[in-house]
């Protein structure tokens, strides 16, 4: 049976140590276990990655699309037609003439194509990117996976601390231990992934920092901290209505929950809390969204991708 026991963060402090914080946690693990973990975290990386980072505004980001997209046409203008734009640069109309109308929908549509580019260019730059929830409604969100990416290089001290008490080869011990974690660390309530835009989400180091997160936050650090641990396990982001799983692929066990993606079953767990859940234990709501198909799932397979020198400077 699932643990019902209530997470409990026994202690927390951070002490700065020249140009790193140490963190201390102490907490109860599933099992009413006491467990402790103690790792140093630079400065830098604490308060310069991510700085820029901020709440996704439609209008801004529209407004500079079609900047960049005018900007890139009177570079490189399409031949045989002539583009005119809206005077106000924030608004989308845009009217093509020409002497035919296939050299004119030829330019509707290579503009529609770079301007998706465009969007999609403008979304990375600044963490997010588009997100299709399990009703179908199209919005923008943070780009989780690649948050816990970068913040897998800056956890890599906590990996040593960790190999000290379980053998990697032990998942499910080495999981458990980390979602005992991840779950004792204070909840911030999630704000709509459709409406707020970001609000509200702090990226693994940051969440640190505060002692708090939501619940994609706290999804995002776990990812961060498994995929630090173990580089080459495959694992899953499962977003539901209000709330965020994660998914490992692993030999599930008989009472095990798992979800099925593109053929794959991974094993669910709950790093948010308050419920201390052990892998493979979800709380009744998520069991109920997961079975009913409410859900969006985002595959985290490769191992730390190739990042941008300019990743690791923000």
């Amino acid at each position: 049976m699932p643990s019902l026991a209530l997470a409990e963060q026994l202690a927390f402090s951070k002490i700065e140590k020249g140009d790193n914080y140490q963190f201390n946690y102490q907490w109860l693990d599933y099992q009413g276990e006491a467990q402790s973990l103690q790792f140093s975290l630079a400065k830098q990386a604490i308060f310069d990655r991510f700085r820029n980072f901020k709440v996704f505004k439609a209008e801004m980001a529209k407004y500079s699309i079609n900047n960049a997209l005018q900007k890139k046409l009177r570079a490189e203008p399409i031949r045989g037609v002539m583009i005119n734009f809206s005077k106000n640069s924030n608004e989308d109309e845009i009217v093509i003439k020409g002497r035919n109308n296939q050299a004119i929908n030829a330019a509707y549509a290579k503009i529609h194509q770079l301007k998706q580019t465009l969007s999609d260019e403008y979304l990375a730059e600044n963490y997010y990117h588009q997100f299709i929830t399990h009703d179908q409604i199209n919005a923008v969100k943070p780009d989780h996976g690649r948050f816990a990416n970068i913040a897998s290089i800056d956890l890599k001290s906590i990996k040593p601390m960790i190999l000290k008490k379980f053998s990697i080869k032990n998942i499910r011990k080495v999981t458990d231990y980390v979602l005992g974690f991840v779950q004792s660390i204070p909840y911030a309530t999630l704000e709509s992934r459709v409406t707020a835009s970001g609000a509200g989400f702090n990226p693994p180091l940051k969440l640190l920092w505060e002692n708090q997160g939501d619940c994609d936050s706290k999804v995002t650090l776990t990812v961060a901290i498994l995929r630090s641990l173990m580089p080459r396990i495959k694992m899953t982001l499962v977003f539901i209505d209000n709330h965020a799983l994660l998914g490992i692929q692993l030999p599930a066990q008989a009472d095990d929950q798992t979800v099925v993606v593109d053929g794959i079953s991974y094993v669910l767990a709950e790093p948010t809390g308050p419920r201390l859940l052990p892998l493979g234990k979800i709380a009744p709501a998520s069991e109920l969204a997961v079975g009913n198909g409410h859900y969006t799932a985002e595959l985290f397979h490769t191992k730390v991708k190739r990042l941008l020198k300019t990743d690791l400077k923000k």
